[in-house]
């Protein structure tokens, strides 16, 4: 069992490491431009763990409140880092950038990281009027691991038990963009196959003892009517989380009358540069574009 797991967690940090066609990488983002200031490594719980901190990269030549864009990193909640940004870029189209981290499954169990999640968007509200932020137009963008974080976010944003650190502000979203997350992990309550996987590692077990566990960890079963739009962007050729978990979510959201948007990149595997491309960035674009148009403040209060 120890092998195992020293096995699971070495191939997992090699995955991100390795800049492989259709893998995520764990290369550090290219410095920010000049116009950008970068406020490093800010707390967002205080005396917290030394992973409940987030990077913010603020538009230094632009004039009022911009749309906030929260990047919650990949690595099988068990490996990952802030310092890797996608969505860096979109600071010269004027919105503000947040990276965070959060507890790893070895730091704690579930629900560490959607508390954790949801404490950096509380304290990024109330924090807000400092860094030129729109408190009423954050997105949360994830990848993997982060795709479901950022779901959760989407989908369980109203669950007070997971509203943890500043005690006021509001944690949900008006926006989730996922690439490739697991939105169910029930499996791991029915099968044994599973007990080494990185979504037991995360519950602190298999079979029936988590399973009302993995039902609160999954964000298919939160959906509601009253979630934000998403964007849901899968490879079909992924290998570490099937394409039909994204199809199941996307059917559920739109069941529930959720506007959502599910594009699947043919060929594609569990990330890659094919995620980034000019014709997808354009998608990210018009989404963001329509569902962060200016709004009242009150709305996010």
């Amino acid at each position: 069992m120890k092998k195992t797991l020293i096995f699971l967690v070495f191939a997992i940090l090699m995955f991100e490491i390795a800049p492989a066609k259709g893998q995520e990488t764990l290369q550090s983002s290219p410095p920010p431009s000049p116009s950008v200031r970068l406020h490093k490594d800010l707390a967002y719980l205080p005396n917290g763990h030394e992973r409940q901190k987030l990077d913010l990269y603020v538009p230094e030549n632009r004039d009022g409140l911009m749309p906030l864009i929260v990047w919650i990193h990949g690595g099988g909640w068990m490996g990952g880092s802030k310092t890797r940004c996608p969505p860096l870029p979109w600071t010269k189209k004027g919105y503000v950038v947040a990276s965070i981290d959060y507890r790893l499954s070895q730091d704690a169990k579930f629900p560490a990281q959607i508390e954790d999640c949801k404490a950096a968007i509380r304290w990024l509200r109330v924090n807000a009027k400092e860094y030129k932020i729109d408190p009423a137009r954050i997105v949360a963008w994830g990848g993997s691991a982060g795709g479901h974080l950022a779901s959760l976010l989407g989908t369980a944003g109203d669950t007070p038990e997971w509203d943890q650190g500043v005690p006021t502000g509001f944690s949900r979203v008006q926006a989730v963009i996922d690439w490739y997350g697991r939105a169910d992990l029930t499996r791991v309550s029915t099968d044994p196959a599973l007990a080494d996987s990185p979504s037991a590692l995360l519950l602190g077990g298999c079979g029936k003892d988590v399973a009302e566990l993995a039902e609160k960890a999954s964000p298919i079963l939160h959906v509601s009517k009253d979630d934000p739009p998403f964007l849901i962007m899968h490879g079909s050729m992924d290998s570490l989380v099937p394409v039909r978990q994204s199809q199941a979510f996307a059917g559920a959201l739109k069941e529930a009358g959720v506007d959502s948007h599910l594009v699947i990149l043919e060929g594609a595997g569990h990330g890659g540069e094919e995620f980034l491309s000019s014709e997808k960035v354009e998608i990210i674009d018009a989404f963001l574009k329509q569902h962060l148009a200016a709004k009242k403040t009150a709305d996010a209060q």
